[in-house]
C-alpha cells in the first residue's frame, strides 16, 4: 500500500541556516519507512526552490518486523559503498529479489536497530543499473570495477546531501536488512565540487581574504588571534559558502595575526557531527608547532633578503638535466655538531649562511668538483620535533663518548629521549606548504620564511641548486581531534585513501593520501608551485612517488615547467623532479589508477631511483640477508662465510650483478643493447632481476637516478663493513667505499650521493636512523671522525643484527683514521672532476648512449670482477658520430672489483693512444697511478678495488 504524505521540507537547499530534518506526522506507524522511488516524478526533493514536496510512502507489513541480528551499530563505522557520481552509488552487494536504500541524517542520528536503519531524515530507494559501472567510473576507481551500480534520481540535491551522515542498506524480499554501511564520497565530491579558484589567504592593499574548500561542512568560522598561542580570539567570523567553497573578507589589520578554522562537519570515524579546529590547508605561515596559521604575505618586501628578487639570475646554469649531480643532506645533520657554527645557528637554516664554517667549506669543495644540487630532507612542517627549542631534551655527549664502541648504553640513553629531542628525518607531514619551525631561530611569526630564503640564497651563492624532499604520499595524523590532523578535519574521508571497508590505507607508513582525487592533486600542484615561486627551489624529490598517480606527476611537471622568470621570477624549465618509483601496497599493478611507479613514469622525463644498480653493487637488497655480497662487497672474490651456493652459483650471481651494473652505467635504459654474461645480445628491459623484473626501464638518461646509498638503510661504509670478510683491512674497506662511489659518479643518467659517503660516514651500523638523534647521525666536516663505533645502534630496528654488529664495533681495526677520511674526500672530488671533464660522461639522449657506449669483457669468457666501458666521441667534419668533446675523442673506464691487480686485453681497444686521465695522474692516490694501458695488445692493468679512467686526447 502506498500513501502520499505532504511533508514540509525546506531542507538541503542552499542556505546553511535551514534545518534538514522533516518532522513526520506522529500518527504514522513506526513500521512504515519513508522512502523515495528513484523513478518518481514527485521529485523536487533537494531542488533549490520548493518548501514542500510529496513523498510516496511505502508501508512495511507490521507482521514482518525487521530483524538485524547479524548487524550492529558498528556496521556504520564501515564505508563499503561508494557514491561515485551524482546519480550512481557503487556497492558490492548481490541484490536478487530484495532492495537497497540510501539514508541521510543531517544531525548524524543514523543507527542500526532490530527495526532497521533509524534516525534518518529521508530514505531513498535505489534501483540497480544492470549495465554496471560506466567506464569513467572504472577508470577513476579501478579497485571497485566489479561492484554493482545503483541509480539515484537525477534531480537529487546531492550538494546538500553530502553534508549529512549517509548510509545504504540492503533488504531481502521479506524486508529483512542484510547489509548496512556508510558511504565513501570522493567520486561525487570531485564531480560536483572540483574547483580551480583561489584558496588560502589573499592580500590586497585594503583587505585580507580567506577561501576554504570544504563541501561537506555544515558551518565554518575563522577564529582570529593576535598572538601565536593563548588568549581569546579577537573575533570569530562566519564564512559563507558558494558551491563548497567557504570565504570571507577581513581588514588589512589581520596581516601578522593568526587564525584557525572551526569546521562543523560529519566525521565517519566517530559517526558524529564534529566541531573540528584546524589550520588552513593552504597555510604559508604558522605559529610554533602549528598551533595557528599565520596571516603572512610572502610577497612583502620585508620578508625578502637583500637581492632575493634577483636570485633567479644568479642560479648556476644547467644546460641539461644530464649535467645534474645530487648530494642528499639533512638540515640538522649539516651543522648540529659543527663547532665552527655559533650555537644559535647549529642545526638550522642559518648555519648555511656562514661562509667559512666547516660544513660550508666542504659544500664549496663539492660544488667546485661538480655537485650541482643539494637535496634537503623534509623541510616542511612535520611532527615529532617540537618547534620550541626550550622543550628539547639532550644526552650529554661527553658521557656517551666515554662508553665502549660496542656498548648498548648509548642507544638506551638516546632512545629514552628520542621523541623529545631535536632530531627526526621529517617524514611526518603536518602541513606541506610551510617551512619547519624547529630549524628557525624563532618558530613564531615570519622568521622561518626569511631564514629559509637566506639558506636558499647562501647555497646559490656557492654554486648549488636546491632540491626539496616532498612527502605527498601520506600525512602524520587523521581524525577530528589530533592536533596534527588538518586535511581530515576539513573534508573528512576525502584527502586520505581508504580501503574497501572505508578505513585509511597505511601502506606508506600511515594515512596514505589519494592524489587520484581532484582536490588532493590540486593541493599537491599548488604546493609545488608555491615552493618554486616563493622560495625559488630548483627541484623536488618525491617520497614514495609510486603511491602518487602518474597523471598528478605529469601535471606537476607541466605546471612547474610553465613558470617563467618574467612572470614568476623563476625558470621552471630548469626544475628537475624525481622520486621513489616503488610499486607496492594498494596502488601496486595500477590498483588505484596508473601510478608513478618506475615502469609507468618512464617517458615523462621524471626521474626515479635505480635500485637495481644499488643491489647489484652491494648484494641482495636492504631487506635480504645482511651478509649477502655483491659486486663491490666481495661476492665470489672475497667470501665472507655467507652461503651463496656453490662456486658456480656465485660466479653466475657475480656475472648477473655485472650485467645489472652495466645497464645502470648506460642510464638503465630499457632499449640499450648489450652482450650479457651468456654472450647473448639483450636490451636493458630483457636483462632480468628480482625474478622476472626487467632491469632497464628508462626511456631517456635523466629518468634514471643512480645511487648506492641514501638516508634509508645503512650508510655505504657501514654496509661494506658488514658484508665484507672480517679479516680484511680498514684500508681495503675505505677503498671499496670509494670504488662504489666512483661507479655511481661515472654512470650515464643522474648520480646521487648520500651526504657523508665521501667521508666514509658511519652511523655505527644503524639501518634506520630516522629517529636516532644527533649521536648516531653525526657528520664531521673537519674530517676527524667518521662516527664509527659510537655504540650499538638502536635496539628497535637493529637488535636482530647485534650479534653481527657488536664484534665489528668492538674491533678497533675497523675504525678509519683521519688520513683515511681525507683520502676518501680527495678521491671523491677527483672522480667528480673527471665526470665534468668531458660531456661524454653526461650524454643527453638514449640514442647518444646507444651509439657511443660499449661494454667489453662480456660473454662467458669474461674476467670476473672486471667491467670495461668505452665511450666514443666523433670527429668534426667526418661522417658518423658528431663531436661533443673538444679535448678527448675516446674514453675507457675500467672498474676492478677484485682484491688483486688484474689485467684485461681487448682486440677492439688495441692500438689506441689511451693514457690515464690527467686528474688521476696528479692524484694523491698512489694506487690509481699504477694503472696502465698497452696499445700493442689492448691490455689494461688496474690495481685492486680501483676505477681507472683512460682518455684519448683529441688530435689537433
Amino acid at each position: 500500500m502506498v500513501d502520499v504524505l505532504r511533508v514540509p521540507f525546506p531542507v538541503l537547499q542552499s542556505s546553511p541556516s535551514l534545518s534538514l530534518k522533516p518532522r513526520l506526522c506522529p500518527l504514522i506507524p513506526p513500521s512504515r519507512r519513508l522512502h523515495l522511488k528513484s523513478n518518481s516524478l514527485l521529485f523536487p526533493l533537494f531542488s533549490s526552490s520548493p518548501s514542500f514536496f510529496k513523498l510516496p510512502l511505502r508501508c512495511s507489513s507490521p507482521s514482518m518486523p525487521l530483524q538485524l541480528s547479524s548487524l550492529s551499530q558498528d556496521s556504520l563505522l564501515y564505508s563499503r559503498a561508494y557514491w561515485v557520481t551524482k546519480t550512481i552509488i557503487a556497492w558490492n552487494v548481490d541484490v536478487v529479489e530484495g532492495s537497497c536504500y540510501l539514508y541521510a541524517s543531517k544531525v548524524a542520528a543514523l543507527s542500526v536497530t532490530d527495526n532497521g536503519i533509524q534516525g534518518h531524515d529521508l530514505e531513498i530507494k535505489l534501483e540497480e543499473d544492470r549495465s554496471g559501472l560506466p567506464p569513467n567510473v572504472i577508470e577513476k576507481f579501478p579497485h571497485i570495477r566489479d561492484y554493482r551500480a545503483f541509480k539515484l534520481p537525477p534531480v537529487l540535491d546531492a550538494k546538500n546531501l553530502v553534508k549529512c551522515q549517509l548510509a545504504v542498506a540492503e533488504f531481502n524480499s521479506q524486508g529483512k536488512c542484510r547489509n548496512a554501511t556508510g558511504l565513501q564520497l570522493p567520486g561525487v565530491l570531485d564531480e560536483l565540487f572540483s574547483y580551480d579558484g583561489p584558496l588560502g589567504a589573499f592580500y590586497s592593499a585594503e583587505a585580507v581574504s580567506l577561501c576554504l574548500w570544504a563541501p561537506t561542512a555544515q558551518a565554518v568560522y575563522a577564529h582570529i588571534y593576535k598572538d601565536p598561542v593563548g588568549g581569546s580570539p579577537l573575533e570569530i567570523i562566519p564564512l559563507e559558502e558558494t558551491n563548497g567553497v567557504w570565504s570571507t573578507k577581513g581588514p588589512k589589520s589581520w596581516e601578522g595575526c593568526y587564525y584557525m578554522y572551526e569546521v562543523s562537519v560529519y566525521h565517519p570515524s566517530t559517526l558524529h557531527i564534529e566541531k573540528c579546529y584546524a589550520n588552513d590547508p593552504y597555510a604559508r605561515g604558522l605559529s610554533a608547532d602549528g598551533k595557528r596559521t599565520l596571516f603572512v604575505n610572502l610577497h612583502a618586501d620585508d620578508l625578502k633578503p637583500e637581492g632575493w628578487d634577483e636570485l633567479a639570475d644568479m642560479k648556476p646554469d644547467i644546460l641539461s638535466f644530464s649535467d645534474i649531480s645530487i648530494y642528499e643532506l639533512h638540515i640538522r645533520d649539516f651543522s648540529a655538531n659543527d663547532d665552527t657554527v655559533n650555537a644559535d645557528f647549529r642545526g638550522g637554516y642559518m648555519a648555511f649562511t656562514l661562509k667559512d664554517s666547516a660544513g660550508m667549506l666542504h659544500l664549496k669543495k663539492l660544488s667546485k668538483a661538480g655537485i650541482t644540487h643539494v637535496h634537503l630532507l623534509p623541510t616542511f612542517q612535520f611532527a615529532a620535533v617540537d618547534d620550541e627549542k626550550e622543550n628539547w631534551k639532550y644526552v650529554d655527549s661527553k658521557i656517551l663518548e666515554k662508553l665502549p664502541p660496542d656498548s648498548a648504553e648509548q642507544q638506551e640513553k638516546i632512545t629514552a629521549i628520542q621523541d623529545d629531542d631535536a632530531y627526526n628525518w621529517g617524514y611526518n607531514p603536518v602541513l606541506w606548504g610551510v617551512p619547519k619551525g624547529s630549524y628557525s631561530s624563532d618558530p613564531n611569526g615570519p622568521c622561518r620564511i626569511v631564514e629559509f630564503r637566506k639558506m636558499i640564497q647562501a647555497l646559490t651563492h656557492i654554486g648549488l641548486r636546491v632540491v626539496l624532499d616532498v612527502v605527498y604520499n601520506h600525512l602524520h595524523a587523521n581524525g577530528p581531534f589530533d592536533k596534527d590532523s588538518v586535511l581530515d578535519k576539513i573534508v573528512p574521508g576525502y584527502y586520505l585513501r581508504r580501503n574497501t571497508d572505508g578505513f585509511i590505507e597505511n601502506s606508506t607508513c600511515v594515512n596514505n593520501t589519494a592524489s587520484e582525487h581532484y582536490m588532493v592533486e590540486r593541493l599537491i600542484i599548488d604546493d609545488l608551485l608555491s615552493w618554486a615561486i616563493n622560495y625559488k627551489v630548483d627541484g623536488f624529490r618525491f617520497d614514495l612517488m609510486g603511491h602518487i598517480m602518474k597523471r598528478t606527476m605529469v601535471k606537476a611537471k607541466d605546471a612547474l615547467c610553465s613558470l617563467t622568470k618574467e612572470r614568476d621570477g623563476v625558470d621552471g624549465s630548469r626544475i628537475y623532479i624525481y622520486g621513489e618509483g616503488w610499486d607496492f601496497g594498494e596502488v601496486a599493478k595500477n590498483g588505484r589508477g596508473i601510478n608513478a611507479a618506475q615502469f609507468n613514469i618512464c617517458g615523462t622525463g621524471i626521474g626515479s631511483f635505480n635500485d637495481r644498480i644499488r643491489d647489484a653493487m652491494l648484494g641482495g637488497s636492504p631487506f635480504g640477508p645482511p651478509l649477502q655480497q655483491g659486486f663491490v662487497t666481495g661476492l665470489l672474490l672475497e667470501p665472507n662465510g655467507h652461503d651463496h651456493g656453490t662456486k658456480d652459483v656465485e660466479k653466475a650471481m657475480l656475472a648477473s650483478a655485472k650485467d645489472h651494473i652495466q645497464v645502470g652505467l648506460a642510464a638503465n635504459l630499457r632499449g640499450f643493447v648489450l652482450t650479457d654474461f651468456e654472450g647473448k645480445e639483450r636490451k636493458g628491459s630483457e636483462v632480468l632481476c628480482y625474478g622476472e623484473t626487467p632491469v632497464g626501464y628508462a626511456f631517456c638518461p635523466t629518468e634514471t637516478v643512480n645511487y648506492v646509498s641514501a638516508h634509508d638503510n645503512e650508510t655505504l661504509f657501514d654496509i661494506i663493513s658488514l658484508k665484507t670478510p672480517v679479516g680484511i683491512s680498514v684500508e681495503d674497506r675505505c677503498r671499496m667505499n670509494h670504488f662504489a662511489t666512483s661507479i655511481i659518479a661515472l654512470t650515464q643518467g643522474i648520480p646521487f650521493f648520500h651526504a657523508g659517503d665521501e667521508m666514509l660516514r658511519s652511523k655505527s651500523l644503524d639501518r634506520d636512523s630516522y629517529n636516532s638523534g644527533d649521536w648516531f647521525n653525526r657528520l664531521d666536516f673537519t674530517y676527524n671522525s667518521n662516527n664509527w663505533g659510537v655504540g650499538l645502534p638502536p635496539k628497535q630496528k637493529n637488535e636482530n643484527s647485534w650479534p653481527l654488529i657488536q664484534p665489528r664495533l668492538a674491533d678497533p681495526s675497523f675504525k678509519p683514521q683521519r688520513s683515511h677520511i681525507l683520502a676518501a674526500v680527495e678521491n671523491f672530488t677527483d672522480v667528480l672532476c673527471i665526470r665534468y671533464s668531458s660531456p661524454l660522461f653526461r650524454l643527453r639522449t638514449a640514442n647518444a648512449i646507444q651509439e657511443r657506449v660499449r661494454f667489453h669483457n662480456t660473454g662467458p669468457s669474461w674476467v670476473p670482477g672486471f667491467i670495461v666501458m668505452s665511450i666514443e666521441d666523433g670527429n668534426e667534419g667526418i661522417p658518423g658520430l658528431s663531436q661533443l668533446d673538444p679535448i678527448f675523442s675516446y674514453v675507457v673506464v675500467v672498474f676492478n672489483a677484485c682484491p688483486t691487480e688484474e689485467s684485461f686485453s681487448s682486440p677492439t681497444l688495441r692500438g689506441r693512444t689511451l693514457q690515464l686521465h690527467p686528474i688521476q695522474v696528479t692524484s694523491t692516490d698512489e694506487t690509481v697511478k699504477k694503472s696502465s694501458y698497452e696499445a700493442s695488445t689492448g691490455c689494461f692493468t688496474v690495481p685492486a678495488r680501483t676505477t681507472s679512467v683512460f682518455v684519448e686526447p683529441r688530435k689537433i
